[in-house]
């Protein structure tokens, strides 16, 4: 079994829990095909008795031709319904797909987010699984209904016209040799396809949201250019998948009309009666669709895999931080914070050295150095947003990666340099995205952020939505409410990557007071580019390339005249 159809199997595997629905829907598959042996029989009666009026009454004949419709009726409601539960079946398997991607999406550490793009990832949680969608309702309704119609439709053949049958099973199998040919073809083409629908996703994703880059540096020509060559890609792409896909029908009539040429030479050497001619090539035809369709089902799966496999390749990426959901409660105050021999890195390339460092209690702790020498990604570890590569970080003496993850981030309060709000009200966003968000909480935040001002100036105030990614709101403004968020959950553990580095002098003054208040009691992770924001720290620690070069109070790392002393220089000069 090849690579494509394994794949399909593996997607159909979800179908397990809705097993009833899908038996059902296969009975009625049963029964449809049976339906058809029934209407051709039921044809070949009333066509006997049109063609040979003299061996019944009229009465006979119009409950035969009452019977036509009878039958037909009952094919149309078992078909029907046939074709709904499968279809049900496929939906929810698709979207089950999808909600289980985006769960999955939600447990892989931060190193996976460093190594794709979100456009790429949105790609594959829309445009994938919509393919999938389509295509598995589609081709479990046909593998349901198409081999039970081919199977009533030949089952009347080869009872009444033997060797005719022989022929058709010969000559029917042939149609589906160029369909096999082809279906290689699409599924390298599908491939191909969705992974520049992806760049191109990419590309409208930054597009959009770096719309004033774009449009203050001139960029619109050269990223219009872009956008066009991925463009052109993602059609030259689909344009091969339709060739493919052309050609199959042609191909399959050719095959089958040389059959059919066959078939009706044969007709004309017996010398058979009309209403076996006729009933004969009502089952030709009945005979047909089923076979185009069930030819058609290879190269579907083969474009459908092409897309499953991009959403398996998310579902297969090993969680490397384990949500360890039986582990330890966080039991009494953080005492101590700890890194012992850890290292880092994404990949091959080393990111943190052989880090030792201990944080007491309230401890103010600030980490300095050039940029991509490992600051955020020291802190981080703290959160398990990454997990070490090798050491281990200690809370109260205990590895991490034995508490429960979620205790684990509930003890630590986040204000980012890269501030980022969601398309909600600025409740909603001070409050985490909580389901009952208690506002009276949310306003005592903001005002401590200095943020409760600006925010009841406008006359929607704390249900005023900020747009996207706080479109809405000045960069000094989401800055506020960002440590709005952080006094909200009033963690033990605060981590602050320049938490005001988006303020201007008098917001920086009036918004540093709000975090003195807020660091009183807590043990605190300060990220700092500017310098002048972290010299009364407890302790600063100077990393470079990954190591700890310096440590100690600001005026002790002065007096080294070393890295620190170097970078305050160079931040305070003239």
């Amino acid at each position: 079994m090849n690579e494509a159809n394994q794949t399909f199997r593996r997607l159909l595997g979800y179908a397990s829990p809705y097993k009833p629905r899908l038996f059902l829907g296969i009975l009625f598959g049963i029964l449809t095909g049976g339906s058809v042996t029934g209407l051709l029989m039921v044809l070949q009666k009333f066509l006997g008795e049109i063609f040979s009026p003299t061996t019944s009454s009229w009465k006979e004949v119009v409950f035969v031709a009452a019977l036509l419709p009878g039958i037909a009726l009952v094919k149309a409601v078992v078909e029907y319904t046939s074709i709904y539960l499968i279809a049900w079946v496929g939906y929810r398997v698709v979207t089950d797909l999808r909600a289980l991607t985006f769960d999955h999406l939600q447990r892989l550490s931060l190193s996976f987010y460093a190594c794709h793009t979100p456009g790429e990832l949105i790609s594959r949680i829309t445009n994938d699984t919509t393919m999938v969608q389509q295509a598995v309702s589609q081709v479990v309704a046909d593998l349901v209904r198409q081999p039970f119609i081919l199977m009533g439709a030949l089952g009347y053949l080869i009872w009444n016209f033997l060797e005719l049958a022989l022929v058709s099973m010969v000559v029917f199998p042939i149609c589906i040799f160029p369909v096999v040919v082809l279906g290689r073809k699409v599924h390298k083409y599908s491939r191909q396809q969705q992974e520049h629908l992806a760049g191109l996703v990419s590309i409208l994703q930054e597009n959009i949201s770096g719309a004033q880059v774009v449009k203050g540096f001139g960029m619109e020509a050269s990223e219009n250019q872009k956008f066009k060559i991925e463009n052109e890609r993602v059609f030259s792409r689909l344009m091969r998948i339709a060739a493919s896909r052309a050609a199959t029908n042609p191909m399959m009539i050719v095959t089958s009309t040389i059959g059919l040429a066959i078939a009706m030479l044969y007709v004309r050497s017996k010398g058979m009666p009309g209403e076996k001619f006729f009933t004969f090539a009502a089952a030709m035809v009945l005979m047909y669709e089923p076979v185009k369709r069930l030819g058609r089902v290879h190269l579907i799966i083969r474009q459908s895999s092409a897309s499953a496999e991009r959403i398996f390749e998310i579902l297969d990426e090993p969680i490397d931080v384990s949500h360890n959901q039986e582990g330890k409660v966080l039991e009494g105050p953080i005492e101590t914070i700890e890194f012992e021999q850890v290292h880092f890195s994404y990949g091959e390339e080393p990111v943190l050295q052989d880090i030792n460092l201990k944080v007491k209690a309230g401890e103010v702790l600030a980490v300095v150095g050039p940029t991509g020498s490992g600051k955020s990604t020291l802190v981080g570890l703290v959160p398990r947003f990454y997990d070490v590569t090798e050491g281990r970080v200690l809370i109260n003496g205990v590895d991490v990666k034995e508490y429960n993850l979620a205790e684990i981030r509930r003890a630590c309060g986040v204000v980012t340099q890269d501030t980022f709000l969601f398309n909600e009200s600025i409740t909603n966003n001070i409050s985490a995205g909580r389901p009952d968000p208690d506002v009276s909480r949310a306003v005592h935040a903001a005002q401590k952020a200095h943020a409760h001002e600006f925010i009841t100036a406008r006359e929607e105030g704390y249900e005023r939505p900020v747009g996207d990614r706080g479109s809405n709101l000045s960069g000094g403004e989401r800055q506020r409410v960002s440590i709005a968020r952080a006094f909200y959950k009033d963690a033990p553990v605060l981590i602050l990557d320049e938490a005001t580095s988006s303020l201007d002098n008098e917001a920086e003054r009036q918004v540093q007071a709000g975090i003195n208040e807020l660091m009183g009691g807590r043990t605190v992770f300060a990220i700092a580019h500017r310098l002048s924001t972290i010299q009364h720290a407890d302790r600063i620690v100077v990393l470079d390339q990954g190591r700890i070069v310096e440590e100690g109070t600001h005026d002790q790392l002065l007096a080294l005249e070393g890295r620190y002393k170097y970078l305050y220089d160079l931040a305070f000069e003239v």
